[in-house]
């Protein structure tokens, strides 16, 4: 691989900082992007990105910018690293930077409200003729940049750009697996989302580890159900972006999403969670599309049935727990035991 491959990584949060340093310390010249103009030079003096990543001190090679056309027009590769309610915006503002020879990478996990498309679709729609791909996995942005061993997977149909990123990423502590199941690894980590609030408010109320090892597998069937709905390989749920995800999401009180409903599970309302929290937990959001789409396509889901009743409509945290419980008890694993 040449080692002047130029990369790109637009947004300045937790996992974008963390996955520019790395490709800096691989020795590829990389750029990263923040709308903040405070925070880059802050960034750029410090050596440090307070704000996300207070303990991870950035790569004396890693150019921090606040000019998207400088960022994007001499890059290689771009990742894009951004919320998903951004995303969209973002790729407008891109687009007259973007050539077909770059790769475009996205690490965003959620759905577009409107379409139900994932990040990776909606660059994609806005880009048909580049090559694109999905960066997913159990990637605690704090653990990574502590440089705790970590595995992940990027997803394309483009083996060049499963290479490439394999080259820029890979390192002692971070090793990165490569599926060319790019929908199924995507859908994957945005489900997760919705399951780490109920896992954060399992916690908060008590319930012993029975339940949560009850909620992982039951959170895994509803994925893998709504994934053949969608026409995604449910096998594909396995792996790091499907099970691995899931289960660091619904076990660690460092995911965003856990800690909302850690804080629901307290009292708090959805407003208030948020707040606290002082980042984007897509789960929400993902809860909001996901009972949408579920209740068009006639998917049984009764986790999200149920989040959505105490997220959204101010259901009381015990009734809804007890009515998860008195649920018809269905088949074990999915897809196994046929419905009758």
């Amino acid at each position: 691989m040449n080692l002047k491959h130029r990369v790109a990584v637009i947004g300045g949060g937790s996992f974008g900082t963390v996955l520019a340093n790395i490709v800096a310390h691989n020795g590829f010249p990389v750029r990263l992007w923040l709308r903040d103009e405070a925070l880059a030079q802050q960034m750029r003096l410090t050596r440090v990105n307070s704000r996300y990543v207070p303990g991870l001190e950035l790569h004396g090679d890693l150019e921090v910018v606040t000019d998207l056309s400088l960022c994007i027009s001499d890059a290689d590769t771009v990742i894009f690293s951004i919320p998903s309610k951004a995303f969209r915006g973002l790729l407008e503002q891109s687009k007259t930077y973007i050539n077909p020879k770059q790769y475009l990478v996205t690490t965003a996990k959620g759905i577009e409200s409107d379409s139900f498309l994932l990040m990776s679709q909606v660059l994609e729609s806005c880009f048909p003729d580049n090559c694109v791909g999905v960066i997913s996995g159990p990637n605690l942005a704090k653990e990574v940049a502590a440089k705790q061993l970590t595995g992940t997977v990027i997803a394309s149909d483009s083996e060049g750009l499963r290479e490439q990123v394999q080259a820029i990423l890979q390192c002692s502590f971070f090793r990165v697996y490569a599926s060319n199941d790019r929908y199924g690894t995507e859908l994957g980590g945005a489900l997760k989302n919705i399951y780490a609030i109920a896992a954060g408010l399992s916690a908060a109320l008590g319930l012993g580890e029975n339940t949560r090892s009850m909620l992982l597998t039951r959170s895994l069937a509803e994925m893998s159900r709504l994934a053949v709905h969608m026409g995604a390989n449910p096998m594909t749920f396995l792996g790091l972006s499907g099970v691995g995800d899931l289960i660091v999401t619904c076990m660690s009180p460092l995911s965003r999403n856990y800690r909302v409903g850690y804080a629901l599970g307290q009292g708090k309302d959805l407003e208030a969670a948020v707040a606290e929290l002082g980042e984007v937990a897509e789960g929400v959001n993902t809860l909001a599309i996901v009972k949408k789409k579920a209740d068009q396509l006639q998917v049984n889901m009764p986790l999200v049935d149920g989040l959505y009743a105490l997220v959204y409509e101010g259901a009381d945290v015990s009734s809804v727990a007890q009515a998860l419980m008195s649920r018809d008890q269905n088949s074990d694993v999915e897809f196994v035991l046929k419905r009758s």
